[in-house]
């Protein structure tokens, strides 16, 4: 069973910094591309930052430069990955959650994500 614990989420202040996690469990994440995504209120969630299998990354503009992926192979079927949050704005405020790039695994499906509050 497809597990996602997403923890780290907080309230902070304009320019504070945050690290979330999540502990996937239940699938052989390893061989997938990780993501985080973001949503906030009334909105789709959004991509925020991936990694694929070899370590390489994408942030979109809004992310890059503040945001560091990064992930750790537990074991066959236990994963954990991260997001380092830097410089933190009002607009990243959201419930953020992690899933692997599959079309099956929509976000916020899997786990009940983590809220991060960004305050001017």
């Amino acid at each position: 069973e497809v597990k996602f614990e997403e923890s780290g989420g907080a309230s902070v202040q304009t320019g504070g910094s945050l690290r979330l996690s999540c502990l996937a469990s239940g699938f052989r994440f390893h061989e997938r591309a990780m993501e985080w995504h973001r949503r906030s209120s009334g909105a789709e969630c959004e991509l925020v930052a991936s990694i694929n299998v070899d370590g390489t990354t994408y942030y979109p503009d809004s992310a890059k430069g503040r945001f560091t992926i990064s992930r750790e192979r537990i074991g066959n079927t236990v994963h954990q990955l991260y997001l380092q949050m830097e410089s933190l704005k009002p607009e990243d405020t959201g419930m953020y959650y992690c899933k692997a790039a599959l079309p099956w695994m929509e976000c916020g499906r899997f786990g009940p994500g983590t809220q991060v509050t960004v305050s001017s």
